[in-house]
């Protein structure tokens, strides 16, 4: 009799998660603990050095934590690796292969879950030629080729870290559709982490943002930009004290913050919701400012309703 797998609601979950590099190293995460339910494309955003690399690398089973918990796919990571794809920064490819060889390894490493066609018709969309050996593509068409790698195992969950750093804006924008358009074709669950915001506004509907080595902001974008309100007037912070301000700048005579509100702002205050890059740099500029995790990427720090 045939089993069939059920993908879980949450495909990532992190309870007090932490990893220290050494016995007296800095902590790449601490106490770091969130949800991420499964069939969202998420936005992975912080700091250099901020542990983006490091959960990603955890999720993928290929560091351990140094303390906590970390669910993947309802099992530890490394359990499911048939089913979790994961692109590093560097894009490690074997050099003396050609394009041709390297599809036909990573259908003899994923049997049963290949998909050929797939694979080669994402090298194709970059015009590649299948006998040229890896060593003599660009930056940007080895990604492709990665890329293809990922795509052709047909994952539930797509770990992506930097993946579209080393490309011109044509070929982030087409490859960055191809694997949107994938995803939600087959209701994947992607973490991808990057600095171009644009790209991220554009193509993720939830967000995870890293400072101090924990969550800072979780969950879906619409319902963290709705919790946030930008208001600007001629007021002074003291005026804002009824509600959370994550940032206030003077600008011109006046001033321009971004809060969460505790109810209603004074007739003297413009408001509008904020973009995704003025969340992210708000937040990005103000360490300090309280965490925030929306219902479904539950913390224990606080939460917000959507």
């Amino acid at each position: 009799m045939s089993s069939t797998r059920t993908t879980p609601a949450v495909a990532l979950e992190a309870s007090g998660l932490g990893k220290r590099y050494g016995r007296r190293g800095a902590a790449a995460l601490d106490d770091c603990s969130f949800r991420l339910p499964a069939g969202r494309i998420s936005a992975l955003v912080g700091p250099n050095g901020s542990g983006k690399s490091t959960l990603l690398a955890m999720a993928a089973g290929l560091l351990r934590p140094t303390s906590g918990t970390l669910t993947v796919l309802g099992g530890t990571p490394g359990e499911h690796r048939d089913r979790v794809a994961y692109l590093a920064q560097d894009k490690p490819l074997h050099p003396q292969l050609t394009i041709a060889e390297t599809l036909r390894m990573g259908a003899e490493l994923n049997p049963g879950r290949w998909d050929g066609a797939h694979a080669a018709a994402v090298v194709e969309q970059g015009s590649l030629d299948p006998g040229k050996r890896i060593r003599r593509l660009s930056g940007g068409q080895r990604t492709r080729v990665a890329l293809a790698l990922a795509l052709g195992k047909r994952p539930e969950l797509l770990l992506l870290d930097e993946p579209m750093a080393d490309l011109d804006p044509l070929a982030r924008h087409e490859l960055m559709g191809t694997l949107m358009a994938d995803a939600a074709e087959r209701g994947t669950t992607v973490l991808v982490s990057s600095h171009i915001v644009a790209e991220l506004a554009d193509a993720c509907d939830h967000l995870l943002l890293l400072g101090n080595g924990h969550i800072r902001l979780g969950g879906g974008i619409d319902d963290l930009l709705t919790a946030h309100t930008l208001v600007t007037g001629r007021g002074t912070p003291a005026d804002l004290a009824p509600h959370t301000v994550v940032e206030s700048r003077p600008t011109g005579r006046g001033l321009t913050a971004l809060i969460r509100r505790e109810g209603p702002v004074g007739d003297t205050w413009a408001t509008a919701e904020p973009s995704l890059e003025e969340l992210l740099l708000a937040h990005l500029r103000s360490p300090g400012a309280p965490a925030l995790l929306t219902p479904g990427t539950t913390s224990p720090i606080s939460t917000v309703e959507a």
